[in-house]
C-alpha cells in the first residue's frame, strides 16, 4: 500500500505547527532587535551632529545669538548645512548626509524631521518639549524595548 495513513499525517501537521509556534515569536524578537540596533545607531548619528553643531557655534564658526543655546533651530539645519563664518569663500558646515528616520516610525509619507521628538535646551529632561532649538531627539514611539525601557526614554 502506498500513500501516508492519516494518523502519520495529523503526527506531521502537528509537528509542523509546533515548529511554527516556536519560530514565529522568535522571528518577531529578531525583527524588533534589528530595529532597536536602528534606532541606536540613528540616535548616536543625530546626538553627534548636535553636539558637532553647538561644537562649531562655541568656536564662533557658526552665527548664532549672543542669548542663545548655540544649537541648531531644527534638525534640518544639520543637512541642510550652515555658512562658515570663518570661510573666505562662503562655504558651509554640513553635520549629517541625510537625516535618519525614526525605525519604529511606519508612515513613509511623514519626513524624517517629523518622525523624531526633540527637546529644546531649555525643556525639562524629565518632560522635552521643541522650543527654540534641538537639543535632543528621542523616538515618538509609545513602544517598549527588549531592555523594559520605553523608546522615547532612549
Amino acid at each position: 500500500m502506498r500513500g501516508f495513513t492519516l494518523i502519520e499525517l495529523m503526527v506531521t501537521l502537528a509537528i509542523v505547527a509546533l515548529l511554527s509556534t516556536i519560530a514565529l515569536p522568535l522571528a518577531q524578537v529578531a525583527v524588533q532587535r534589528q530595529k532597536e540596533q536602528e534606532l541606536r545607531v540613528a540616535l548616536r548619528d543625530i546626538r553627534t551632529a548636535l553636539d558637532e553643531y553647538k561644537r562649531a557655534a562655541g568656536e564662533g564658526r557658526i552665527a548664532s545669538p549672543l542669548d542663545g543655546s548655540g544649537y541648531p533651530p531644527n534638525l534640518q539645519a544639520l543637512v541642510g548645512g550652515v555658512p562658515d563664518q570663518r570661510s573666505a569663500k562662503a562655504r558651509r558646515l554640513f553635520f549629517l548626509r541625510a537625516l535618519p528616520r525614526d525605525p519604529f516610525n511606519d508612515d513613509p509619507s511623514v519626513p524624517a524631521q517629523q518622525t523624531w521628538r526633540q527637546r529644546s535646551y531649555q525643556s525639562d529632561p524629565d518632560d522635552p518639549k521643541p522650543g527654540e532649538d534641538v537639543y535632543d531627539v528621542h523616538s515618538n514611539s509609545e513602544k517598549v524595548g527588549l531592555n523594559g525601557i520605553a523608546y522615547r526614554r532612549w
